[in-house]
């Protein structure tokens, strides 16, 4: 055949110049001649030819080690040697290495034609033959991909629908046409019988259908069952073959659930003897594994959905408001009494998020915050004037949910309480002065005794004890009330520095260490200075308290976002987790703090107030046996009364 391209790999150009103008072009050749191995992989890359003519050595290289690389890149280009000098031996071990011919020095024209055209001739066998070979395959290729796309919609259907019955009849259909049998079918075993039943058919009339009921003893279906494998059987004559009707041929696979086998799916022709194929047994054996992940999809989501009402009448019934957020904040749950809380109503708001149907900006603003520790309680108050105490608890697999109890009652009692104390504490102020003042004349007005001293001492530490706790319930009575509502921009690293400062004494008393760790220009606060300065000191102070002696106490400060974070840090005893969640209650002391420590169980109780007075919020974290962590957390303000 004419213009077919051959190239000529050859160190030496006369042979090149030979054969290319003597031999091969006036043949009707095209050639290309390359005279080193790069130019020649250059001519390969982008125009590979028809046949190749190597010679023996190239750069130094030999064509023997070349011919197994070549044939792997290009097993269809003919490659024919040409020695600088014959061997018997060389020839043997070039058609042995793989190539298609030997050109033997020195060259004729006849000779060099003949093999080169017999060489092209023999690659357009080849050639013709693959193309055939790709034809079937092909054809073979397109049946394969027709099923797997079968398949492939099938599967969308599986995880996309919830009518069981609708998909395994298309279960069934697609088995029956995908295999080309004249009918199908999909048994279930029923547990109550020991039988099979027919759930979806295909060519099948629909009283067969409905009354069909195949026993599992003696059965080609019964086989299945017990052994878990796929069954095809292929008869010359239509028989019975244990299957309650004739057929020619008939496949059955398993259908298996969480290792146990609950059916099977079935494809026959009892009409003509069309065989089926291995291929065939695959097909339906991936069908039914959809089959079986569709009836445990089903058998799940009514497991789920009967958990679900479950779930949602509980949370109707209690009388606690509760709202679920996923990890992006949008809304799982919202039960009916957080629907009241919030005026939500009754409309639609699963996934939306929460800032979009809550307007109660309080509860936004706590859910907003992104900190490592949120607080886990909280209190909101609602346009109503009713007051909930809020319980923030994070799980990993789900996202946030929020517990609300109505505590108005509480906070009315607590109020009462407060008041009455307040009134008492002013009552008692003037008899106790007068105590004082009597106990410390006594030994003016005459001599006494050393067990009289030490009674008189007792008297004096006792009148101050009461004085110490009057003093500290007439001040969270008037930070309650709000008689310290006014404020001014406070240097807030000053009110700090000046609270380690009048607390460096007492703690060199018991040999601690208070280290300061706050940048000096950390911003502002608004707030009323003697009150920051009280709430920072009794933090410290009860550092100090529960530190052992040689202890370190660590106050560290520092701006983040828009609020600053103060940190005050022990390492006591710790505080035990059934406490924590009362530390900051009046009166409420640990139960691990020894009977004879003094305190009057009101100084986290002042904290808090001042907190929350400056819109700000406290929490602690303590583990038993390495120390405790108070964290408050107020905003920064921007320079503006």
């Amino acid at each position: 055949m004419a213009d077919e391209h051959i190239l000529i790999v050859l160190s030496k150009t006369e042979t090149s110049q030979l054969l290319e103008h003597a031999t091969l072009a006036p043949a009707g050749y095209r050639v290309t001649v390359s005279v080193d191995w790069k130019a020649a992989e250059a001519v390969l890359k982008d125009a590979p030819p028809d046949l190749i003519i190597l010679g023996e050595k190239i750069e130094g290289q030999d064509s023997l080690d070349i011919i197994e690389k070549l044939n792997e890149r290009f097993p269809l280009i003919p490659v024919i040697l040409l020695p600088d000098k014959h061997s018997d031996q060389l020839a043997v071990e070039a058609f042995r290495r793989g190539f298609a011919d030997y050109l033997q020095p020195p060259l004729r024209t006849n000779d060099v034609q003949m093999i080169v055209a017999h060489a092209l001739e023999r690659r357009r066998r080849w050639r013709d033959w693959v193309r055939l070979e790709a034809r079937r395959d092909t054809k073979s290729l397109r049946q394969r991909v027709s099923g797997l796309e079968a398949i492939q919609r099938l599967g969308r259907k599986v995880t996309s629908l919830l009518d069981l019955d609708g998909v395994l009849a298309s279960v069934v259909d697609a088995a029956v046409e995908l295999t080309g049998a004249e009918e199908g079918s999909l048994l279930l075993l029923d547990d109550a019988t020991g039988e099979l039943y027919m759930r979806a058919g295909r060519n099948f009339q629909e009283d067969f259908v409905r009354t069909f009921r195949l026993p599992i003893r003696d059965t080609l279906a019964g086989q299945v069952l017990r052994t878990g494998k796929p069954l095809f059987i292929d008869e010359k004559t239509p028989q019975k073959i244990k299957t309650s009707y004739l057929v020619y041929t008939i496949i059955y696979v398993p259908l298996i659930v969480q290792e146990r086998v609950i059916g099977v799916l079935e494809v026959d022709n009892r009409q003509s003897h069309n065989p089926f194929s291995e291929y065939h047994i695959a097909l339906v054996s991936a069908l039914a594994e959809y089959a079986s992940i569709a009836i445990e999809n089903a058998r799940l989501y009514s497991r789920t959905e009967f958990e679900r009402n479950k779930l949602e009448t509980i949370l109707t019934k209690i009388e606690e408001g509760v709202i679920v957020l996923d990890h992006d904040g949008r809304i799982v749950l919202m039960n009916r009494q957080a629907r009241g809380a919030f005026n939500v109503g009754e409309k639609i708001i699963d996934g939306k998020r929460l800032r979009d149907v809550i307007a109660h900006q309080d509860l936004i603003d706590i859910l907003r915050e992104k900190q490592e520790s949120p607080p886990s309680r909280v209190e909101i108050t609602l346009e109503d004037g009713r007051v909930l105490n809020a319980q923030l608890t994070p799980i990993p697999e789900i996202g946030l949910v929020v517990t609300m109890q109505d505590i108005t009652h509480l906070k009315e009692l607590d109020r009462i309480k407060s008041d009455f104390v307040n009134t008492v504490s002013h009552d008692l102020r003037s008899p106790l002065t007068a105590i004082l003042g009597y106990v410390e004349l006594i030994d003016r007005v005459g001599p006494v005794n050393e067990q009289q001293n030490e009674f008189i001492r007792r008297v004096q530490i006792s009148v101050h004890n009461i004085t110490s706790l009057i003093n500290d319930l007439l001040d969270l009575g008037r930070i309650e009330a709000g008689f310290d509502a006014r404020k001014e921009i406070v240097p807030f690293a000053a009110v700090i520095q000046y609270a380690v400062d009048g607390l460096r004494g007492r703690s060199q008393e018991k040999a601690q260490e208070i280290i300061l760790d706050v940048p000096e220009h950390l911003p502002q606060v608004l707030g009323n200075p003697v009150r920051l300065r009280q709430m920072i000191s009794n933090l410290i102070t009860n550092a100090i308290k529960y530190t052992p002696e040689g202890g370190k106490v660590l106050v560290n400060a520092h701006a983040e976002g828009e609020q600053i974070i103060l940190q005050v840090t022990d390492n006591g005893p710790g505080i035990p987790p059934t406490d924590q969640p009362f530390i900051f209650d009046k009166f409420y002391r640990a139960s691990n703090v020894p009977v004879d420590a003094p305190g009057t169980g009101l100084g986290l109780a002042i904290v808090k107030s001042i907190v929350e007075n400056h819109q700000g919020r406290i929490w602690v974290e303590s583990s038993l046996g390495k120390g405790t962590i108070f964290t408050v957390v107020l905003p920064i303000t921007n320079g503006e009364l």
